[in-house]
């Protein structure tokens, strides 16, 4: 089985090491980008991840406008590119900006396990 590949924007350092090592043990090859302007750089190198999982609250460029930016990106396979939102931001307007800005799925952190967040984030590998 390939590995699949996998943008992780996360700041809180301990959540993203627990994620990426996770992933990695379902053969995931994780890049991590602890603000939201090194995911937009890591969006412009090839090879592309399958899946962008993506804080909202992140130094630099904040997690709204990079997800804005990857759906208005001018490069078709960026623009498709499943986008899971991964916030403590819960509260319902928040959520129906990230749905309108064209998010696949949006997780609260709080109310999930790792565990669970990983299992939601393989879905949508192939």
């Amino acid at each position: 089985m390939k590995s699949r590949r996998l943008l992780l924007v996360e700041d809180d350092e301990f959540l993203a090491r627990l994620l990426k090592e996770k992933l990695e043990q379902e053969r995931c090859q994780v890049t991590l980008a602890v603000d939201g302007q090194r995911a937009l750089d890591a969006l412009k190198t090839a090879p592309l991840p399958e899946v962008v999982i993506l804080d909202l609250i992140l130094p630099v460029v904040d997690g709204f406008e990079v997800l804005q930016n990857i759906r208005s990106n001018d490069d078709p396979a960026v623009k498709a590119l499943p986008v899971i939102v991964l916030s403590n931001l819960g509260s319902a307007p928040d959520i129906q900006r990230v749905r309108d800005l064209g998010a696949n799925e949006y997780l609260v952190k709080a109310q999930m396990t790792p565990g669970e967040i990983v299992d939601h984030v393989l879905r949508f590998t192939k």
